[in-house]
């Protein structure tokens, strides 16, 4: 356990910077929205409007994403259910949490990890919108820190396993 001591205190310190100051709340009701955008909805909605809307990307689109998500969810779960982390309010009384998390543990991110599932996989099919499919994913990261349900290192996480997941459907799929 000690070895995981000096990121504890790295990941309090960027929570501690991130929503001890004047305009956190703000900042918080900001993040809200963007928070919301990688709740699932909008995933969905994309999806189907491709597969529907594009005859030359949009059905294998909808598969790696539909093979990537069945590749992320029980990893997500796995990890979320082992490792057991504490969200950060929970650390400290000083930490606030701006909306109420729809689990109980903080790592790795599902948040994260979707968004970054649905970059990937709108990065390989349609690379011009990547940097924009990227900034999306990472702002979605940062809002979860910045509403104090997440540590730095759970958004990190995050993203590395939704991006492994969908590059590891990716290639199931034969690269389409």
């Amino acid at each position: 356990m000690r070895a995981v001591e000096p990121i504890a205190r790295f990941d309090l310190a960027v929570s501690s910077f991130c929503l001890q100051h004047r305009f956190n709340l703000q900042v918080a009701n900001l993040s809200k929205w963007v928070s919301r955008s990688g709740d699932g909805h909008l995933y969905v909605v994309t999806s189907l409007l491709l597969w529907v809307l594009d005859s030359t990307y949009g059905t294998q689109f909808l598969y790696a994403g539909l093979l990537a998500f069945s590749i992320e969810l029980p990893i997500y779960w796995v990890l979320k259910n082992s490792f057991k982390r504490r969200r950060p309010e929970e650390f400290s009384d000083l930490l606030p949490s701006f909306i109420t998390p729809s689990d109980r543990y903080s790592l790795p991110s599902g948040h994260t990890a979707a968004a970054f599932v649905m970059a990937t996989i709108i990065s390989y099919f349609y690379p011009q919108w990547s940097d924009q499919a990227y900034a999306w994913a990472a702002l979605i990261a940062l809002s979860r820190v910045l509403l104090g349900v997440h540590f730095l290192t759970d958004v990190l996480l995050g993203a590395v396993l939704g991006y492994g997941c969908a590059q590891m459907a990716l290639s199931q799929l034969g690269g389409i």
